[in-house]
């Protein structure tokens, strides 16, 4: 009699959150981006309001990237917004990218909240006239089977998010799954995104989520792209008035590990 068959190698499951929280500040109208000015240097308790809520909607995902968290400055009273939503969420592991420093006053950086432990974390300044700009990435398991997480948060000019898309290319072409989340200040269909399909197997979206301005989204500037072979189920943005920016989550199904299919 001949061994049955190996059952097939199941199918993984990971959901995913993407926000750009402008450090806990709100945002309900262009006026408030004058009216509401001193949020940008200044601490206040509706950013630890706003930041709990987040919190208790970022805590049904598996891995949140987080663009425009403050590490510790003045304008969050010294909090560590990442290091603060980790715990108020009950994610065990965490990181963060500090990426720019206005003295003692305000701070930005890229963050990484996950339910699973990362092999690896790494973090790489992008290219910008202006310095200020970074990816954060984070690997899931080795070789083929591996999931690359990477986190950024692109510049508002044409020009320099060219150069930025060309480095991501450069770093996120290697085997594995890829995916990239983040903030990207244009459409998904940018000329300079070009680029980021013809070097890598990460695809753009077949449709158009709105996620900016918050108050009356108008424009797709948030994206998660996926790798080839990396099935979306969907992408949904997430109610609530908590930046200027929605949230952007989807729920995605990787391949099989190919090392379980000969176990």
């Amino acid at each position: 009699m001949t061994d049955p068959s190996p059952p097939p190698a199941e199918r993984r499951r990971i959901s995913l959150l993407s926000a750009n929280i402008q450090a806990g500040a709100s945002t309900r109208g262009y006026g408030d981006y004058v009216t509401r000015s001193w949020s940008n240097v200044l601490p206040h308790r509706e950013k630890r309001s706003n930041l709990d809520a987040l919190a208790d909607l970022a805590a049904a995902f598996d891995v949140v990237g987080l663009q425009e968290t403050d590490p510790g400055s003045l304008r969050s009273g010294f909090l560590n917004q990442t290091h603060y939503l980790a715990e108020r969420a009950g994610f065990p592991f965490w990181s963060h990218q500090p990426n720019r420093r206005v003295g003692r006053i305000a701070s930005s950086a890229n963050g990484l909240l996950s339910r699973h432990e990362p092999d690896e974390v790494l973090d790489y300044a992008l290219p910008s006239r202006i310095p200020g700009r970074g990816v954060l990435l984070a690997r899931y398991g080795r070789d083929e089977d591996a999931l690359t997480v990477a986190i950024a948060h692109l510049s508002l000019s044409p020009r320099a998010r060219a150069a930025q898309i060309a480095f991501l290319s450069e770093l996120l072409a290697g085997p594995g799954h890829a995916v990239l989340m983040g903030d990207f200040n244009c459409e998904c269909d940018a000329a300079e995104m070009h680029g980021l399909y013809r070097h890598t197997s990460l695809r753009p979206p077949e449709e158009r989520v709105l996620t900016f301005p918050s108050w009356q989204p108008k424009r797709a500037i948030d994206h998660i792209l996926v790798s080839e072979g990396i099935d979306v189920h969907r992408r949904w943005v997430l109610p609530g008035l908590l930046s200027d920016h929605l949230a952007l989550a989807a729920e995605l199904e990787l391949p099989a590990a190919r090392g379980a299919a000969t176990q």
